[in-house]
């Protein structure tokens, strides 16, 4: 038999809310209040969570990426997909979500996200992720339960 193996505690999630503009078609700015979380159960990933007036349909809806998109983001343009960041000036960063249903583009002030990533790295290092449970997760997913 072998000896058990030493369990590591698991660091609390993060939460940080965060003022943001969403930018109208028309290029007006609306003011919304989203909460950016991060838990070491997920370590690759971010997750913007936004109140239920900010999508068309009224309900809560909340975007994960990669933690590593939000890093590069804050210093050029990244992204592919859904999911794009890009600074646009100094003080500011644009998330750009694109899904079936349309489009949103939401402004940032750039030192929130970035305490908010500086946050995330006490919580689990960079390149101190845990591969196991996401490469568990997703061969379950793929597999399908077999």
């Amino acid at each position: 038999m072998h000896p058990a193996r030493p369990t590591m505690p698991t660091p609390p999630a993060l939460e940080q809310s965060a003022r943001a503009r969403l930018i109208t078609p028309d290029y007006e700015e609306v003011p919304v209040r989203t909460t950016l979380r991060y838990t070491p159960d997920d370590p690759f990933a971010v997750h913007i969570d936004f109140p239920a007036g900010a999508s068309a349909d009224d309900a809560n809806v909340t975007w994960v990426f990669a933690r590593s998109l939000l890093a590069e983001g804050l210093a050029t343009p990244a992204g592919m997909g859904d999911v794009h960041l890009w600074p646009c000036d100094p003080a500011h960063t644009v998330v750009e979500l694109r899904s079936p249903h349309g489009m949103a583009m939401i402004r940032f002030d750039t030192p929130t996200l970035r305490r908010f990533l500086r946050r995330s790295y006490a919580v689990v290092a960079l390149g101190g992720e845990d591969l196991e449970p996401a490469l568990d997760d997703g061969l379950a997913s793929l597999l399908g339960g077999v």
